[in-house]
């Protein structure tokens, strides 16, 4: 924890480039420990975002260190300059997990 999982219609040449950054950077906005955090990345799926342009889905997880009114434009930007989406085509759900749901090495943290 955290996990940003990203769903995007365009098709990503450098996976594990973009996947290097997103954890890096995600690790610097919420705190946590580059060791902890997971990414995922699937590209060229099938999208619809009121037309059939270019779009891109992002899912941010983690227990506490989410603040979305700060973290959402830079990790659009992040991603817009990265894959070549435009910033308004990029949605993004945060969720603040209780340690109770999250599972790392067998055991719950909370």
């Amino acid at each position: 924890m955290p996990f940003i999982n990203i769903s995007t219609s365009t098709l990503v040449e450098d996976k594990k480039k973009l996947l290097e950054e997103v954890t890096k950077f995600i690790s610097s906005l919420t705190g946590k420990s580059q060791r902890f955090v997971m990414a995922k990345v699937e590209d060229n799926c099938q999208m619809y975002f009121d037309d059939q342009s270019q779009s891109c889905y992002l899912e941010i997880k983690s227990i506490g260190s989410i603040n979305p009114s700060e973290m959402a434009k830079p990790i659009s930007k992040l991603i817009s300059e990265n894959i070549g989406i435009p910033i308004d085509k990029i949605y993004i759900y945060f969720e603040d997990v209780p340690p109770s749901r999250w599972v790392w090495n067998g055991k719950t943290f909370g």
